[in-house]
């Protein structure tokens, strides 16, 4: 497995490289964005590693071209930003997971473990299959599209995956931890706020100004998917 970690603070980068190479894996080390992706498009990785606030080149804005380049490559950031805005805007930009500086590294390497193995299950297993229609909603699993109200909504593999689970669930409360079970399966969960935010970002894609929520929050236990109050 090759991982490309991207981080300029080298007291950091060094010795975290040493630990994951004697954990078996293959890792590439550049100290500034533009330096990082170059290696990620000429390069082939299992996973991205990077910094938020990079020189040259933001982490976030790295994140953002390679997905806007069709490269789906999991992607984990390491950064200081804890915010649920933050968390949005990593999402958005196509980012997997956050970890929070300082981390253990014990939680850094499960992290690492977790998103090799679901970027080696996808790899196998369809994501979804057919047309899913809800109301005035229908999604395209096989495409990752929605259709609302006559336009077209791109999704992310992760949001294909977590709208059409609720979607095959509507009217149904969904707790946080079934939604998490069903996006990560039984492996090391994301970071605090990481479903929040991406809740949060499907909401501001199927739902735009004058059409009717579609997810409800149930606060203290999950969500609930359909026309309805909250």
């Amino acid at each position: 497995m090759r991982i490309l970690l991207v981080d300029d603070e080298v007291e950091l980068t060094a010795p975290l490289a040493r630990v994951l190479q004697r954990e078996g894996y293959t890792v590439d080390v550049a100290d500034d964005g533009e330096g990082g992706l170059k290696l990620a498009r000429n390069e082939s990785y299992d996973l991205l590693v990077l910094d938020w606030m990079l020189p040259k080149l933001s982490g976030l804005d790295l994140c953002q071209k390679c997905r806007e380049g069709g490269d789906t490559t999991p992607v984990l950031f390491l950064t200081a930003k804890d915010t649920l805005d933050d968390r949005v805007l990593g999402l958005d930009a196509g980012a997997d997971d956050y970890l929070v500086k300082p981390f253990e590294l014990r939680e850094l390497l499960a992290r690492v473990r977790a998103l090799l193995r679901r970027s080696s299950r996808f790899e196998t297993q369809e994501v979804n299959s057919g047309r899913l229609r809800v109301e005035d909603l229908e999604l395209d699993c096989d495409n990752q599209l929605a259709y609302r109200n006559g336009r077209t909504i791109e999704l992310s593999e992760k949001e294909t995956r977590l709208l059409a689970y609720f979607m095959e669930h509507p009217g149904q409360l969904l707790t946080h931890q079934q939604i998490q079970e069903h996006l990560w399966g039984s492996e090391t969960q994301p970071s605090s706020n990481v479903l929040a935010a991406s809740i949060r970002l499907l909401r501001r894609k199927v739902s735009v100004s004058g059409e009717a929520p579609l997810v409800h929050t149930v606060y203290g236990k999950g969500y609930r998917f359909g026309n309805g109050p909250d």
